[in-house]
């Protein structure tokens, strides 16, 4: 069983940045994909990026691709989300999550393990 935590989140102006952190327990991201989704206020839960831990391959939504970057540190068993040029509209709760895949999808329910997310706040 995976366990996911994430942390990084706060509070920046537009224009700012965060990294946020999702670290994982209990076994190692070996053989999983790991991506972040985030859910705004009074909204469903929106696909942000995913890596593939074994492949190294990496999947962005159009409106974060030239802002965000997903990493891997092997070492430490921790993906991170590097953002960068924050915007008012990212504020939202950012999920971790994980599946046991090689195969990235920017569906929600192809994730089985979640972390308990995450608050980014952009201010104006």
């Amino acid at each position: 069983q995976v366990q996911l935590v994430e942390s990084g989140g706060g509070s920046v102006q537009a224009g700012g940045s965060l990294r946020l952190s999702c670290a994982a327990s209990g076994r190692t991201f070996s053989n999983h994909v790991i991506g972040w989704f985030l859910r705004a206020p009074l909204k469903v839960r929106d696909f942000v990026a995913a890596i593939s831990w074994s492949a190294c391959s990496t999947r962005y939504t159009d409106s974060v691709k030239d802002r965000f970057t997903i990493l891997r540190d092997t070492a430490k068993n921790t993906v991170y989300l590097q953002m960068n040029s924050l915007k008012p509209e990212d504020t939202a709760v950012y999920y971790c999550a994980a599946d046991r895949s090689l195969h990235i999808t920017s569906q929600a329910r192809g994730y089985a393990h979640w972390g308990q997310g995450t608050q980014v706040t952009v201010s104006s």
